[in-house]
């Protein structure tokens, strides 16, 4: 069995979520951006990565996982969202308290707490912020769904997930009352911006073209 640090297995997350099919390569300044370093440091991480085998990697041609890799970042996010619904179903936080818990708890290296912690849940499908959660075989099915930014006017549907988990976004999103479970209905879109209309509550509500992108909706 190979052991990961915390360090490697944030690189083998990041990789994962970066690349939205198996094969598409990643590159070092995506990664560099994505976890907030240098270009420099990435290189030597995934040299490591790929004498361990977690990684396919050539310079200059970006970085894609082994199928062990690819199985490693998958039980990463499995833990993870495990814990932000135990924190949030379990320990009352809200859904914007809990990514960084998480990412903490996520490196806990037991199969058996895991194993039993997702018993004790009841097997949930999904995260507090609507994203699939894989099961111990690693099989990870992800939703059909879209965002705002990509519905018709007079669509109508479910806010099913968000792309963005950070705290002032999920903040914003509460106070809006843009929760997971609510219906929405695209009224109109504005070209000049990007923006969209839409009737929540039987209230109409403008929204950017950025908040748009970030929540996905079951239509």
């Amino acid at each position: 069995m190979i052991t990961t640090s915390f360090t490697e297995e944030n690189y083998l997350k990041a990789i994962f979520h970066l690349s939205p099919q198996e094969a598409e390569a990643v590159s070092t300044n995506a990664i560099a951006e994505a976890l907030q370093t240098k270009a420099a440091s990435v290189t030597d991480m995934l040299k490591k990565l790929a004498d361990k085998n977690l990684i396919n990697y050539v310079k200059y041609q970006g970085v894609t996982l082994t199928d062990i890799g690819q199985q490693a970042a998958i039980n990463i996010i499995r833990k993870h969202r495990l814990w932000e619904v135990f924190l949030v179903d379990k320990l009352n936080f809200k859904w914007d308290e809990v990514h960084e818990l998480a990412e903490d708890l996520e490196h806990i290296n037991s199969t058996k707490l895991i194993d039993s912690l997702e018993v004790f849940l009841g097997f949930p499908k999904v995260d507090p912020h609507g994203d699939p959660i894989p099961d111990k075989n690693g099989v990870l099915k992800e939703p059909a769904l879209v965002p705002v930014s990509k519905m018709n006017i007079n669509q109508t549907g479910i806010i099913s997930g968000v792309k963005e988990h950070s705290t002032l976004f999920l903040n914003y999103l509460e106070k809006a009352g843009l929760v997971l479970g609510k219906q929405v209905k695209v009224q109109d879109l504005i070209e000049f911006d990007g923006s969209v209309i839409i009737a929540l509550d039987k209230q109409l509500l403008t929204i950017s073209r950025d908040v748009a992108k970030n929540i996905l909706i079951a239509v």
